[in-house]
């Protein structure tokens, strides 16, 4: 098998773990050791393997040193550890810890194990590595959550046959009783764009009498959104209402918000709007439900409801980076670069901890509208202040110079910009510099100005980091 090979790209840290997979013995006999299942493990165990995240580092001596020194493992702290570690995107850990938890016999391998095992190895290996682990499980392990965890990692990997195959070994063998399997198979429709199937499966639910929870609403939702078919949110929106016993998720009013004004139905996104703002004193995640509520508005076009809730933000009195930057970003949709200079002098004042991502925004407005020397003038004050421009701050002046026909000082800009990019985005590197290029050579201006653009909207720079933050 050559994805496991030793000539292959995989380190020698994954081609251990491969191996180990594959001695797995599945004893069911524990070896009676420290390994207690009633005693529960300090919190310095998850102490010591938090802070070495260097996936090359092996788990086991540091597991291996804290049974030496007299402590007890209890399976549910290790289960607990082992979702730490994948939440985190640490696999290589997460599988290292739970093979030396079953290893030697120390204590028996069960189907919780086999599950969370097949997501690791999926993460580190892909299907190759979860079909070949999943052929050494013996039968009695392969419980109802072991293929569930198998369909998810076909329904990631949009293998439709293979879905369907576990999806219907679910239903023979009485498995598919609880929504998560509907939904994931449904969430597989929909990416791939089969609006039919999603309904099929919907119905099937119905026929069956499985309730709808909120997952399956937001993969409805957005399967409607993207047919823009506003009857059919119109029916799921009117389903989520009329359910008495659940609570609809903040993450499901966005999606059914988004999905109308998507359609340039604002209407009857607004009454959504209204009840996801509803749960701003309940939620203990307000302010991420502040900052889409700014987004949602401005995208609405509804610069009076932006201003309202605005209001009631500063009346809470608790508003950090990415509040600001959040209604700085909605007021650049306004073109009211007036208002966000008065958004931005109130942050400042404010004394808090400083972030060039937040006056970007700024910047941006400045270079939109023209105003060159404002954001030349602006940046070298906040440079003098201490702060440091990210790839951002120098693309919008790159683009603001080459709508001016400044093609020196748009390079000049550039190269500043290309300067400050973290080498892990190559991608956004090789853009800007081929950008360069064509600024340098003359030629292409419309395709450089075009990957300016394309670069200033991308994760790495102001705009879009504060949503991967959330």
């Amino acid at each position: 098998m050559k994805l496991f090979s030793v000539s292959s790209p995989l380190n020698p840290r994954a081609y251990y773990l491969y191996k180990q997979l594959r001695m797995q013995s599945f004893s069911a006999t524990p070896d009676p050791t420290r390994f207690s299942r009633k005693r529960s493990v300090s919190p310095s165990l998850y102490s010591r393997i938090s802070p070495l995240g260097d996936p090359n580092l092996s788990m086991a001596p540091v597991l291996d040193q804290w049974v030496g020194e007299g402590n007890s493992v209890n399976k549910s702290e290790i289960l607990r550890i082992i979702k730490e570690l994948m939440a985190y995107r640490r696999f290589k850990h997460a599988l290292e810890v739970s093979l030396w938890m079953t290893n030697k016999g120390r204590i028996p391998v069960a189907p919780v194990d086999v599950a969370m095992r097949l997501k690791s190895i999926f993460k580190l290996f892909g299907l190759e590595g979860v079909e070949d682990y999943l052929k050494k499980v013996p039968e009695h392990l392969k419980a109802p959550s072991v293929y569930l965890a198998l369909l998810n990692c076909y329904t990631v990997a949009k293998s439709v046959a293979k879905s369907e195959a576990v999806m219907q070994k679910a239903r023979d063998s009485g498995y598919a009783t609880l929504p998560i399997w509907y939904n994931l198979m449904m969430n597989l429709h929909s990416k791939l764009g089969h609006v039919e199937k999603v309904e099929d499966v919907l119905n099937e639910m119905e026929s069956k009498n499985i309730p709808c929870d909120q997952f399956t609403h937001s993969v409805c939702l957005s399967t409607c959104a993207s047919a823009s078919d506003a009857v059919g949110m119109d029916k799921i929106v009117a389903i989520m209402e009329s359910d008495k016993y659940g609570t609809v998720h903040w993450r499901t009013y966005v999606i059914a918000a988004e999905g109308y004004l998507k359609m340039g139905l604002v209407d009857k996104a607004l009454p959504i709007l209204d009840k996801l703002e509803g749960l701003l004193i309940t939620s203990n995640e307000s302010s991420v439900i502040l900052v889409l509520l700014f987004r949602l508005y401005a995208e609405a076009g509804k610069r009076d409801e932006l201003n309202r809730i605005w209001d009631v933000c500063k009346q809470k009195g608790k508003m950090g980076n990415k509040v600001y930057s959040s209604m700085l970003r909605s007021l650049l949709k306004f073109g009211d670069v007036e208002g966000m200079e008065k958004i931005y002098e109130e942050w400042e004042s404010r004394g808090s901890h400083f972030d060039f991502r937040v006056p970007n925004f700024l910047i941006d407005a400045y270079c939109r509208d023209g105003n060159l020397e404002e954001a030349e003038a602006f940046i070298a004050r906040e440079i003098s202040k201490g702060g440091n421009p990210t790839v951002a701050t120098w693309c919008h002046l790159a683009g603001g110079y080459l709508k001016k026909n400044r093609v020196t000082d748009s390079v000049e800009a550039l190269k500043k910009a290309i300067s400050v990019i973290p080498c892990k985005f190559i991608s956004q590197k090789n853009s800007l510099t081929t950008c360069l290029e064509y600024l340098e050579s003359g030629n292409c201006m419309e395709k450089a100005e075009e990957l300016i653009n394309s670069v200033r909207v991308r994760g790495i720079l102001s705009e879009a980091s504060f949503d991967h933050e959330l």
